[in-house]
């Protein structure tokens, strides 16, 4: 599956259990009603924070935000609302669900259903608000990040 690129997303939850996570495991289900599905191990925090919070927040990464991907993949940072403090961020207007500034589009969702997916759980979520900026694509393949129009082969890491 390393040879299949996909974007680059954070998800946030917000509440008791607050965590964001750095996930390439996104996609659109549904136009009408929108609806998106993530996919998230089940050993993860994030795996709870969702169930907890009942939704989620998306925010898509441009290429200006490769930092911010590798810091919500990161397992040494704080936990809860705090670890939100070493970036730039905005409450989703619905949930209030931390929204990534810089970010090419940002969506908020009520999590509809839950399926098993091997160790991971297929969290479904109807899409409350979807907004977008403006920038490039971050993308993940070959088991590193990349520019959206830049071949793997010719960006250095």
């Amino acid at each position: 599956m390393a040879q299949f690129a996909t974007g680059i997303t954070v998800l946030t939850a917000r509440g008791r259990l607050a965590h964001g996570m750095t996930a390439n495991a996104f996609t659109s289900v549904s136009l009408d009603p929108p609806m998106v599905l993530c996919c998230v191990a089940r050993t993860a925090r994030m795996h709870d924070a969702i169930l907890d919070a009942r939704s989620f927040g998306v925010s898509v990464l441009s290429t200006e935000q490769e930092h911010v991907a590798r810091y919500f993949a990161s397992r040494g940072r704080e936990q809860g609302m705090a670890q939100f403090e070493r970036v730039d961020w905005f409450p989703g207007r619905r949930t209030g669900v931390p929204l990534l500034v810089g970010s090419l589009a940002w969506l908020e969702c009520d999590l509809a259903e839950v399926y098993e997916g091997g160790d991971h759980s297929i969290f479904l979520g109807n899409v409350q608000s979807a907004s977008r900026g403006g920038g490039q694509a971050l993308l993940f393949v070959g088991g590193g990040f990349h520019h959206h129009g830049t071949p793997p082969a010719a960006r250095s890491a």
